[in-house]
């Protein structure tokens, strides 16, 4: 695992640096973790939604490699942007699928995208997002700290590593961050 995170920054610096071949050697071995993130953003949807975790991972990849500017530094600043993509995505989804339900009858979209979420799942994750920026407002770092665990899926020391803080940092921020968003959510 060691071997496969140092290879997988090694490319991340090679693209950054311009070097295309390197995204194509990158996507094979990220491809996985990618829709590992992304299947557990589907799993916690009804199960007959019609959207697949690969149409999410697909999309989040397209993102991704449009990323102008970037100093790609490792794996974990990566993934914590993949993850931020996929909320992104996620989080417009259900927007366009509130929009919809109330009549926006100018507004067309899909019947993958309008299956993506359900009708509470898609409540939930507007009201996160929008606690998220109310948090990022407060305390940029908490905001980024849940992003990236929450979202992305990276331990406290992956965190710790894009943050560029302790872990210690990270696991109170963390703990600070939940009890903020759960009190911000339920006050809604």
């Amino acid at each position: 695992m060691a071997t496969a995170s140092h290879e997988v920054t090694q490319l991340l610096v090679a693209w950054g640096d311009g070097d295309q071949t390197a995204l194509d050697k990158l996507m094979p071995l990220v491809y996985d973790e990618l829709h590992r993130l992304a299947h557990r953003y589907m799993a916690q949807e009804r199960p007959e939604h019609t959207l697949q975790t690969s149409a999410l991972v697909n999309e989040a990849y397209v993102r991704l490699i449009d990323q102008r500017n970037v100093h790609w530094q490792n794996r974990a600043q990566f993934f914590g942007i993949a993850a931020t993509s996929m909320r992104r995505i996620l989080v417009g989804y259900a927007r366009r699928r509130k929009r919809a339900k109330r009549g926006a009858g100018a507004f067309q979209i899909s019947l993958d995208e309008a299956a993506i979420l359900s009708d509470e799942r898609a409540a939930e994750m507007i009201a996160l997002d929008e606690a998220l920026e109310n948090l990022a407002a407060v305390d940029q770092r908490k905001s980024q700290v849940v992003e990236l665990r929450f979202f992305g899926g990276l331990s406290i020391d992956e965190t710790a590593e894009v943050l560029k803080v302790s872990p210690g940092t990270v696991m109170r921020d963390w703990t600070l961050a939940k009890a903020w968003l759960r009190r911000e959510i339920t006050a809604e």
